[in-house]
């Protein structure tokens, strides 16, 4: 029980934001459970141990499945009939269960007498149930943007200047680890956490007209946003489009002429004021955004929500009055 609350606590924002990825996961716990669950008797001296370690993973199991399963089946519910659906889902996993009770029902009596093959058997069939799993995941073509795949997509469409559909964006989704770009992305920080007097904030304020502040640390490659109460989806979707901009100036592959130009600065060391590269960035995103934002739309991406990990936090400020050239 204490397994379940704790993971929760620390893993619970993220389930929807990768619903995809902890549904495998948690199919692939669930059999690494049982397998635990079946060694324990042949090892007695780690029996205890054995058995607190699967009951833990099932645990973890039980909040990240049925998280993520109420996450794909909202996903799903194409008519808003998410009762509908969900039970069905249920229905459906009640006919392979008691598929499998008669299923084992047969085959008990052969490998009862046999450990060597009923082993064999467990292996074959979690191999099996991993990848059905797998290609039932990877045929999943959800229409909202993470962090994962707004990544792809903007860097396919700095690259070539396209925008990918949801379906090839979808099949280039990693689904096992690395799927995260090199740069640490946060939304919704508090705005202490960026400042610690007057004049930081200033600093801060300068430049930015969009309603959120953004914060980049070249040294560690991070970006922190503070969003302001007036900050909406289409403002989140900039903001986490403007970090991932200014995390691809330390990646490698061909950008628009203005942003070569910042890699190029970034990568020699000439600018030393982070605040003056995020300045620049905001001057590009004011062309950039609205092309890219349209054709997001234009393929079929449902821009007005997001499945973004953002932070409960927000601010208010005076916004920088903009300097008028003469």
């Amino acid at each position: 029980m204490l397994g379940r609350i704790v993971f929760a606590w620390w893993k619970g924002s993220k389930l929807d934001c990768n619903a995809k990825q902890w549904r495998l996961f948690a199919d692939i716990l669930n059999d690494v459970a049982m397998f635990l669950e079946i060694m324990a008797p042949i090892y007695p001296v780690c029996f205890t141990i054995t058995i607190c370690i699967s009951n833990l993973a099932k645990c973890i199991v039980s909040v990240a499945g049925g998280a993520t399963r109420a996450a794909l089946t909202m996903h799903q519910a194409r008519r808003n009939n998410m009762a509908d659906v969900s039970a069905k889902d249920s229905s459906q996993e009640t006919l392979v269960n008691l598929a499998g009770l008669l299923i084992s029902l047969l085959i008990l009596p052969v490998v009862s007498h046999c450990p060597s093959f009923s082993l064999s058997c467990f292996f074959l069939l979690t191999a099996f149930h991993i990848y059905a799993n797998y290609r039932a995941v990877r045929a999943l073509v959800i229409e909202t943007l993470n962090e994962g795949r707004l990544w792809l997509v903007l860097k396919h469409f700095l690259q070539k200047g396209e925008v990918l559909d949801p379906t090839s964006a979808n099949q280039m989704e990693p689904l096992w680890t690395g799927f995260w770009p090199s740069l640490s992305l946060s939304l919704g920080v508090p705005l202490h956490r960026l400042i610690s007097s007057v004049f930081d904030l200033q600093q801060l304020v300068e430049g930015h007209q969009e309603p959120y502040l953004l914060h980049w640390d070249q040294s560690k490659n991070q970006v922190q946003v503070v969003l302001s109460q007036m900050a909406g989806s289409e403002t989140i979707l900039r903001a986490a489009t403007h970090g991932l901009v200014l995390g691809a100036l330390h990646e490698n592959g061909p950008l628009p002429g203005e942003l070569e130009e910042l890699r190029n600065r970034v990568r020699a060391g000439l600018e030393k004021e982070n605040q003056v590269i995020v300045r620049e960035t905001h001057q590009v995103l004011d062309k950039l955004f609205p092309k890219f934002l349209k054709g997001l739309q234009d393929v079929g991406w449902k821009t007005e929500k997001h499945q973004l990990e953002v932070g409960e936090w927000r601010a208010t400020w005076l916004q920088s009055p903009e300097k008028k050239v003469l």
